[in-house]
């Protein structure tokens, strides 16, 4: 259904108008008209028409203004000029405000209904976008929140590697660098620093978690997590790395407004915990700060800032270095570990070269630390008197050149550990592996057997696989049954029948495609070839 609206202030060209878009179209058109230009405005905006086709000259408002005053009610409605007037200022204007097109009287009939065509034409392509955009925003809805709910729980238990952390931040247009966690708690009432009946509170929030969802999106630039317990995890973005005070306090008196808001509509109680700002990397260490300081107040709104959580340093300690060097080592990165440790090492002596002490006690504490990690990062057995010397050394050692490179070599034997550890361990997996494909290559054999006998899931093995030996598992074992094969076809006499089977094919023309996508010929011809030689 198309409506069509005639500004004119002749009845007869309106009427001879309305009778051949009648007769060309019948119900698929309905048809308005006006013949002033006030009246045209007001029609415009109570009809909404698709295809207005005016006149320029009009009483009272002319064809121009009127169309210029709809236009900004109704961006898409298309126009259709008809004049008796052939004026070049006019055509000008017409062609500033998008008119279809600019047609002097008395127009043909044929030529009428050409244009409306055109213009239904163009009206249908504007429904079908508008109904297109209108289902991508409807996926949207429902794919956004799962989107969501998977960034903050990989975030919260560290189940990401950092191409998966981008391709959520791409996928859910995050262009911020950092963020800060709220933690929306709930319970039937609280208690001290505590929420009561969780269980039956989460039971409930399956219900609202829709609204709050909503209300915790309308108040904050926020990504909102799933129920989980009687918990929602939220994450903040921010522009900056450091939240002023002044912005503190809004966000404080949102969340206390939320959380007003939400115990009067649900009839659950709320509170709410907020992280500092930090990077987005570090947005788990966020999620507990944000608990902490649910834990450590009673009231119903905590700011960590406002709280005595986390470690405040000394102004020139270069607290940026030391993550830098933990970061580093964790990652495995033995050059960066070598170059923060020294750099940390000699912060130590310009800053505190009186402080012999001070600095071994550090020293020993990074080393203990760097040890623990790699303990944890790299699969290594804890020897409990692996450190029986340390401390003996750190002690004997009153030269800080001797102490810098005790240090620096320590941390990074304990990077160095955590890289290693994790090779040999993914090397001797796939060696397993290949030893087992090597004597089972006859059978039925699939990634799913092979990833069970080395105690592998098979996404992870397939992952390993591929990097240690450049090739898929299927790659692999088709490679080891074609040669296995060409041996076979060039040693034997087994029919083509018993190869194929004992090299692990129960179709004879499926090995037969095999084998000549993977040698260049087919098996018979094989065998003739080498017969030959």
């Amino acid at each position: 259904m198309y409506k069509i609206m005639l500004a004119d202030d002749e009845g007869i060209v309106i009427d001879s108008v309305k009778f051949i878009i009648e007769k060309e179209f019948g119900d698929e058109c309905v048809v308005e008209f006006a013949k002033t230009g006030r009246n045209v405005i007001e029609l415009a905006e109570s009809f909404r028409p698709d295809i207005a086709i005016m006149d320029i000259q009009m009483p009272g408002i002319n064809g121009i203004d009127s169309m210029k005053e709809i236009r900004k009610t109704n961006s898409n409605v298309i126009f259709i000029v008809m004049s008796a007037y052939d004026n070049f200022n006019y055509a000008k204007e017409a062609i500033k405000l998008g008119v279809l097109e600019y047609i002097t009287k008395p127009m043909e009939r044929n030529k009428l209904i050409e244009i409306l065509k055109k213009a239904m034409s163009l009206v249908d392509k504007e429904r079908e976008k508008r109904s297109n955009d209108l289902m991508i925003k409807e996926k949207l809805e429902t794919v956004i929140p799962v989107l969501e709910s998977g960034l903050i729980y990989e975030i919260l238990l560290h189940e990401y590697f950092s191409e998966d952390f981008e391709s959520y931040r791409n996928m859910l247009g995050i262009t911020q660098e950092y963020a800060y966690m709220m933690t929306v708690v709930y319970g039937d009432s609280q208690e001290g620093n505590h929420m009561t009946n969780a269980v039956g509170s989460s039971v409930k929030m399956q219900q609202y978690y829709q609204g709050v969802r909503a209300e915790l999106k309308e108040r904050f630039n926020c990504i909102v997590g799933s129920v989980m317990a009687n918990k929602i995890a939220v994450l903040v973005l921010h522009d900056k790395p450091v939240m002023e005070y002044a912005e503190r306090s809004q966000i404080i008196e949102k969340a206390r407004e939320f959380v007003r808001d939400m115990r009067k509509r649900y009839s659950i109680s709320f509170r709410v915990g907020i992280s500092k700002v930090k990077e987005l990397k570090k947005m788990s260490d966020a999620y507990n700060e944000a608990i902490n300081a649910l834990i450590i107040t009673a009231g119903g709104v905590a700011h960590a800032d406002d709280l005595p959580i986390g470690c405040e340093y000394e102004d020139d300690y270069p607290s940026h270095i030391e993550k830098q060097l933990f970061e580093a080592l964790e990652k495995g990165d033995v050059d960066q570990t070598v170059a923060s440790a020294n750099s940390f090492f000699d912060w130590m002596t310009a800053a505190h070269a009186d402080g012999i002490m001070d600095i071994r006690l550090k020293c020993l504490e990074f080393i203990l630390w760097a040890e623990h990690i790699a303990y944890e990062k790299g699969g290594m057995t804890y020897q409990f008197k692996s450190r029986n010397d340390y401390l003996t050394t750190v002690m004997n050692l009153s030269d800080y050149e001797q102490m810098k490179h005790w240090f620096v070599e320590k941390m990074s034997e304990a990077c160095r550990n955590i890289t290693r550890y994790r090779e040999e361990s993914s090397t001797n997996v796939v060696d397993i592996a290949k030893e087992y494909i090597k004597n089972n290559y006859s059978k039925a054999l699939s990634l799913d057997e092979v990833s069970y006998y080395v105690n592998i899931s098979p996404y992870y093995f397939s992952k390993l696989f591929k990097e240690s030996t450049g090739e898929n598992f299927i790659e692999y074992l088709t490679n080891i049954r074609i040669e296995k094969a060409k041996e076979l076809l060039s040693n034997s006499e087994y029919s083509m029948k018993e190869i194929c089977v004992m090299v692990g094919y129960s179709d004879p023309n499926y090995f037969s495609r095999s084998f000549k996508k993977n040698v260049g010929v087919t098996p018979t011809e094989y065998k003739e070839t080498e017969s030959r030689l």
